[in-house]
């Protein structure tokens, strides 16, 4: 039984995440934050709870013990995390990353919300790239994810993008996030070694 390291549990991409796990898997969950209090309840004998900073070294270290897969989604100072989850990962001898980011970090995305996108998060996107080269460039077996805007949608409806590829869409649901990467703990290979926009499609 595979257990997944979901650090910064206490985002909305990752609380539908551990939602998706939960429901679709009999995997184990670890949960990373920096304060368990403010975590949901989740009936279940799967999860444990790791409190820690991903911005210190050693806590993400400890985190990285006894784990197979880890899936990141995260904020702030990505690019330090990012150095720190691959440093703690090829320690621990863990291979498989799941790595979220933003979309535009490639000035991927085309029209009037692509220059939208560069305004919103202008100051975070060459931190969002310093990332995401970090984690293509780290060795380990790795997929980034670059989501369109987030929505609470109850709804799984994507395509995907490659990074070479025009981002299509403008929003996609978290739990359409989620879904992709259960999809990824369930079979590693799906994705390996790339780094993908995730979108709802644009119905015609």
């Amino acid at each position: 039984m595979a257990r997944v390291l979901i650090l910064g549990a206490n985002g909305e991409v990752s609380k539908a995440a551990i939602n998706s796990f939960l429901e679709n898997t009999s995997f184990t969950l670890r949960l990373f934050l920096r304060d368990a209090n403010r975590l949901p309840y989740y009936a279940s004998d799967r999860i444990r709870v790791r409190e820690g900073d991903a911005t210190n070294y050693e806590d993400v270290s400890h985190a990285m013990n006894d784990v197979d897969i880890v899936f990141a989604s995260l904020s702030g100072e990505l690019d330090k995390e990012a150095q720190y989850i691959v440093k703690a990962m090829k320690e621990k001898n863990v291979k498989r990353l799941i790595f979220v980011t933003a979309l535009g970090i490639y000035d991927e995305v085309p029209g009037e919300y692509g220059e939208w996108v560069k305004q919103q998060i202008a100051e975070m996107l060459p931190i969002y790239k310093k990332a995401a080269d970090i984690i293509e460039q780290s060795g380990l077996d790795y997929t980034i994810f670059r989501p369109a805007k987030l929505t609470q949608m109850n709804e799984v409806d994507y395509e995907i993008t490659q990074k070479n590829e025009p981002f299509k869409g403008k929003e996609v649901s978290r739990k359409s996030v989620a879904e992709v990467a259960v999809n990824i703990a369930k079979n590693p290979e799906l994705h390996l070694n790339k780094n993908i926009g995730i979108n709802k499609p644009i119905k015609e």
